[in-house]
């Protein structure tokens, strides 16, 4: 059974995590979402849910406005040839989300640990990161650290990736420096 966005809010607050959250109307895109971001302060995300061609499942992950380029991240985070979106259905069954809510919040409902978390390092430097609960229709804000804390507590170790990133430049979160 997948979270919802109250029970994942409260797993934050289990976990000493200070979230603040913010509803508003839906939003799916980058760019749909603009008002939204302006109106709630910190970084911003994009967050993609791709496979690569063995089958093994990635979340990138990126700050909004990092230019991801398709064709190369494979080389970047250790994916096996060019990677491709997970399909509506892969990401309901995986993450327990719909497209246009994805989000690293979603690893929670992760529980075979399938997906390999990819953090921008421009996002993982930030201030406060903001991501959607679970749904299209909230926004929460956490620091990175809390995040990685987070994630870490899903059974996800997230890889920092400087995107857009030159091969094999990806670390796991233990060895970022200190911001």
């Amino acid at each position: 059974m997948h979270l919802t966005p109250s029970e994942l809010i409260e797993r934050l607050h289990h976990l000493g995590i200070a979230a603040e959250t913010h509803e508003h109307p839906a939003v799916f895109t980058v760019a749909e979402s603009r008002p939204v971001k302006d109106a709630i302060p910190g970084a911003h995300s994009k967050n993609l849910f791709l496979k690569d061609r063995k089958g093994r499942l990635f979340l990138v992950v990126a700050k909004d406005d990092t230019a991801i380029d398709l064709k190369r991240l494979h080389e970047a985070i250790g994916a096996s040839g060019r990677l491709s979106f997970g399909s509506a259905e892969l990401l309901r069954t995986t993450l327990g989300v719909e497209p246009g809510s994805v989000t690293p919040f979603a690893a929670v409902n992760d529980r075979a640990g399938d997906v390999t978390v990819i953090l921008d390092a421009a996002l993982a430097r930030a201030e406060r990161v903001n991501f959607h609960p679970l749904v299209n229709t909230m926004t929460t804000g956490v620091t990175p650290d809390e995040l990685i804390a987070f994630l870490r507590s899903t059974g996800h170790e997230p890889q920092i990736c400087p995107l857009p990133a030159p091969p094999a430049v990806c670390a796991a979160a233990a060895t970022l420096p200190s911001s």
